[in-house]
């Protein structure tokens, strides 16, 4: 990783970001490539300018469990110190305790240092400032702060520590209502991610057996990728549900902000799906609640909140735009397909898959039968999981536009949305092409009503690909 300058070097000189990392919701690139401890100090600098100028002085720092997020976490907390900010920093845990701790001590700012679900040599930034997600235009605000060093000035921050693990816990435990539990049997897959740094003290105290894997903290995700939407990364969690005859299994992502789910059957409950179970008990209490979805979402899901009596809102993919979303509608649940899902109503607007595991086993304790019966009665689609294709970060947004105008010129009699990339809609199925704000990749999602218009769709997509040299026979694994 490239040295950090001394503070008064670095003070003294403006200091330019690889632009590719200057993503829309946060901040995030290879460490030693395009992330640098000079680019940590930058960002701790320039996001506690924001923060001064807003008015406020106090900011927590999180870190994850990459190698490389305790110098990251050090850098940011200089930067910081250094426009005048008191830091307080917490332990190793997931983004969603870093973001508790902000709303819980009424911080005016957070940052939390993370590579999320992306490979082990990648590392990023998370920000809240004044309990709104930083994205857009504040992330290239930040840019052009330390562009033209225009930083704050004042004394030196100070800085202390906190450890608010153990809060943490007891206030997601403290929704959790199952006084009369099922004698349920869980199996638990933290990724070796950060959640794993709190999960075995939540499950010591929920009723029922639980079984835990790769709660072992390790940069290195030595068993399997820490991306619960990808299939394959669910094997050894399904394996757990089939040989402890487990009612439900629950993953989550590298950082914890994100859930997966198999039923007692090692089938895969798409985060959609997980929408409408949730959208059940919520909209028993809040009737005719707004509940924002992302462009990736079934549209049975849509029709699923209407039949229910909600009003669904579809909008752009990204935990920061969602959150955003749900909080001009005053929405007490929302979410994403990727498995970020945000609950209001007892809870504080974020994304915490501990959280939406709670919740989740609210769920089934109040229902009868198992897991596979909450989900026996709603329709289906014929669907592929989630594609991801490869593309040059740097046009990745131009080549979603080709594509888009080519699916206009097709796509007679169709209905066409165009929020977040390109999403077309027919009375047999749908399809969705979009660039990815995380990842050089185009995402790609189909569903048809049968298999041959899934094929009919899928080579429809193919085609238009094709003219771009895109192929979806050779998607990211």
């Amino acid at each position: 990783m490239q040295p950090l300058e001394t503070e008064q070097e670095t003070t003294r000189k403006p200091h330019n970001f690889d632009p590719l990392i200057l993503r829309e919701y946060d901040i995030r690139g290879i460490v030693g490539d395009n992330v640098t401890d000079a680019d940590a100090w930058a960002i701790g600098a320039s996001f506690g300018t924001l923060v001064r100028r807003a008015g406020g002085k106090t900011v927590v720092v999180g870190f994850d469990g990459r190698h490389s997020s305790p110098a990251l976490s050090a850098a940011v907390v200089q930067g910081l110190r250094t426009v005048g900010i008191d830091v307080t920093r917490l332990p190793l845990g997931p983004t969603p305790m870093t973001y508790f701790a902000a709303k819980d001590r009424q911080f005016d700012g957070a940052i939390m240092i993370t590579g999320s679900h992306n490979p082990a040599e990648y590392n990023g930034f998370k920000m809240v400032l004044q309990n709104k997600s930083v994205y857009g235009g504040m992330i290239q605000e930040i840019g052009r702060i330390a562009r033209e060093a225009d930083w704050s000035t004042g004394d030196y921050g100070a800085e202390d520590s906190l450890d608010i693990r153990e809060e943490y816990v007891n206030r997601l435990h403290k929704d959790f209502v199952g006084s009369s539990f099922k004698e349920l049997r869980v199996a638990w897959d933290a990724g070796n991610g950060a959640a794993g740094a709190v999960l075995k003290d939540l499950v010591a105290k929920l009723p029922g057996e639980h079984f835990v894997i790769y709660d072992e903290v390790d940069g290195d995700f030595p068993n399997h990728h820490p991306d619960p939407t990808v299939d394959k990364n669910l094997v050894d969690l399904q394996k757990l549900v089939a040989e402890k005859n487990c009612d439900i299994g629950i993953a989550f992502d590298g950082d914890g902000d994100r859930i997966g789910i198999v039923n007692e059957k090692g089938e895969v409950i798409r985060c959609d799906t997980m929408l409408i179970l949730y959208a059940q008990d919520v909209l028993k209490r809040h009737p005719g609640a707004t509940i924002v979805g992302d462009v990736k979402c079934s549209p049975l899901m849509y029709q699923a909140i209407e039949k229910m009596g909600g009003n669904p809102i579809m909008w752009k993919t990204g935990h920061s735009l969602i959150k955003t979303k749900m909080a001009e509608e005053k929405s007490p649940l929302s979410g994403e397909l990727s498995g970020h899902i945000f609950f209001s109503d007892s809870w504080y607007g974020f994304d915490d898959g501990l959280y939406c595991a709670v919740r989740m086993l609210n769920v089934f304790n109040a229902a009868e039968g198992t897991m596979s019966s909450l989900t026996a009665d709603l329709p289906t689609l014929c669907s592929t999981p989630e594609v991801r294709l490869e593309v040059d970060e740097e046009t990745k947004f131009e080549t979603v536009d080709k594509l888009a105008n080519l699916a206009r010129e097709n796509a007679s009699g169709a209905k066409v949305i165009d929020i977040d990339g390109v999403r077309v809609e027919y009375d047999y199925g749908w399809w969705l092409i979009r660039a990815s704000n995380t990842q050089n990749a185009l995402t790609i999602r189909m569903e048809a009503d049968n298999e041959a218009n899934l094929t009919k769709i899928y080579d429809g997509i193919q085609e238009i690909l094709r003219t771009e040299g895109l192929d979806l026979t050779n998607p990211i694994h």
